[in-house]
């Protein structure tokens, strides 16, 4: 198992490196952002206003609003990247990371953008009357060919085997450590507890899941935030001089690695990418599972609401942990090592951040309100991925394996909270990595349909406040408007499967 764990480690390190996936990912954010314009700059107030304020979209088709498809594809995303991945890019490639997790979030808001977009765009139905899509149909159906169809295939059997890890058992394993360490229960009650809850929410599919985050995610990201944003006021003399720290070293490259000796500036690079990344998501095609199921009478309209997911998570989460790491001076903090009496170590990083809060909160309230944030943070990213994961089923075998998924899905909850975990975490890196890879080939392939139906909607509708019926009125004659619409037969996700084309009803539809 060493071994195996070793050599999934490797792989791993070669997918997320600086010369595959991390190039391959910012680089597809900056094309897009060149070419859409900037959108995610000029469209993100109105995107929060429809998002968080209006919430709903009146006489649209799909399964929840557009909050709660906000809301679950933040239930994945804000997990333990957000505390203990942020901690792991500062703690090696110092401060400067947080910069390049910035960076990361910015280009990366232009391919949530777009995944989003083509997730509701190419939408199907399945025999249950359920919105199926994501970059599972969207490759298939907007590339047409085998090319089209081998990467809509290779990204559903990656995102099935990744749901698993990254968004089950990794997660439940995180849960039940802390809550051992903080509140000294045992990993098969963390794991029993977590099982039935997580069941209880699943099996109801999509609209409970919707409803559930809709609910939870808003508090969760609030409590931790708040706390947060308290510690930094209380440190906020110390603030200015994190910012000046943050900036300098992302082009100078200090870290705390080997007892402070400096970096070159690609550890703060490759590190800060990476979890930025890990945290957010952006250009993986995860988010769009969940875009495809909101209530939205345009794709576009959709795909700015999940484009201020990747704002959410990483400039406001991800900033308010780096900045106490960074103000309360614990990224470069030196504890005793365990395995060298008498010598120091730089503090691990899934220690930080709790460290952090509690320098900078009274008592123990920072390890608290950390284990609390994580339990939450995980627990929602579990709800996440078994949608997406759901999905992915339902484009490989159909619609009868959904049930029997979040079952098995929920089981495996168990597992997670009551085993060693090394070999599950490199797997997941890896499968994480593999799924990105086919559907950033797909964004680069389609970016021109994506950015021409893009200019013509908002040429229309700039600030998203148009009709039901202003919307049909000036996308009547557009080739795609039929296509989007013909998503919403039943069946149409099955018949897609199977023949390779849509049912001769969602044609005429």
């Amino acid at each position: 198992m060493d071994d195996l764990a070793t050599t999934l480690g490797d792989i791993s390190s070669v997918i997320w490196g600086p010369f595959l996936l991390i190039p391959l990912l910012l680089g597809t954010g900056l094309y897009l952002t060149i070419r859409l314009g900037g959108l995610q700059f000029f469209k993100l107030g109105v995107a929060l206003r429809l998002g968080l304020l209006k919430r709903k979209d009146p006489g649209s088709v799909g399964d929840i609003s557009q909050f709660q498809a906000l809301t679950t594809a933040l239930a994945a995303t804000v997990g333990t990247g957000n505390i203990v991945g942020v901690a792991t890019a500062i703690g090696i490639g110092g401060p400067g990371a947080l910069f390049w997790m910035w960076v990361t979030g910015l280009v990366g808001m232009a391919a949530k953008y777009s995944e989003a977009f083509l997730g509701v765009r190419y939408r199907a139905t399945d025999t249950a009357g359920e919105k199926s899509g994501g970059p599972q149909y969207y490759l298939e159906r907007g590339i047409r060919g085998p090319l089209g169809k081998v990467l809509a295939l290779t990204f559903a059997v990656f995102a099935t085997l990744a749901c698993f890890g990254i968004g089950n058992m990794t997660q439940g394993n995180s849960i039940a450590a802390n809550m051992e360490k903080s509140f000294s229960v045992t990993p098969w009650v963390t794991g029993a507890v977590l099982t039935v809850m997580a069941m209880v929410v699943l099996v109801g599919g999509i609209k409970s899941i919707g409803k559930v985050t809709a609910a939870f995610v808003p508090v969760m990201i609030i409590f931790y935030v708040g706390a947060a944003i308290y510690i930094l006021i209380a440190n906020v003399a110390a603030v200015p001089a994190a910012f000046g720290q943050i900036y300098s070293e992302a082009f100078t490259g200090t870290s705390a690695v080997g007892g402070f000796a400096g970096s070159v500036i690609i550890i703060a690079v490759q590190f800060g990418v990476a979890r930025g990344i890990f945290s957010n998501e952006s250009g993986m095609g995860s988010a769009a599972i969940a875009a495809a199921a909101a209530q939205t009478s345009h794709p576009v309209r959709q795909g700015l609401v999940s484009m201020t997911q990747t704002f959410i998570d990483t400039i406001i989460v991800v900033t308010c942990t780096g900045l106490v790491i960074v103000t309360t001076g614990v990224w470069n903090l030196q504890v005793a090592d365990p395995d060298k009496p008498g010598s120091l170590m730089q503090i691990p990083a899934a220690l930080m951040t709790g460290e952090a809060f509690t320098n900078g909160l009274p008592g123990q309230w920072g390890h608290w309100i950390v284990t609390i944030g994580l339990v939450m943070f995980a627990f929602s990213t579990i709800l996440g991925w078994c949608y997406y994961g759901e999905r992915n089923i339902e484009r490989l075998i159909g619609r009868r394996a959904v049930m029997p998924f979040r079952v098995a899905f929920s089981l495996v909850v168990f597992i997670g909270c009551t085993v060693k975990l090394e070999v599950v975490w490199n797997f997941s890196d890896m499968m994480n990595g593999l799924m990105a890879l086919p559907n950033l080939i797909g964004l680069l392939i389609m970016s021109g349909l994506i950015v021409r139906e893009t200019r013509h909607y908002l040429k229309h509708d700039p600030k998203l406040e148009a009709t039901k019926d202003e919307i049909e009125a000036f996308m009547a004659d557009q080739d795609s408007w039929a296509e989007w619409k013909s998503g919403d037969v039943v069946g149409s996700s099955h018949a897609y499967r199977k023949t390779g084309k849509l049912s001769e009803a969602a044609e005429r539809h």
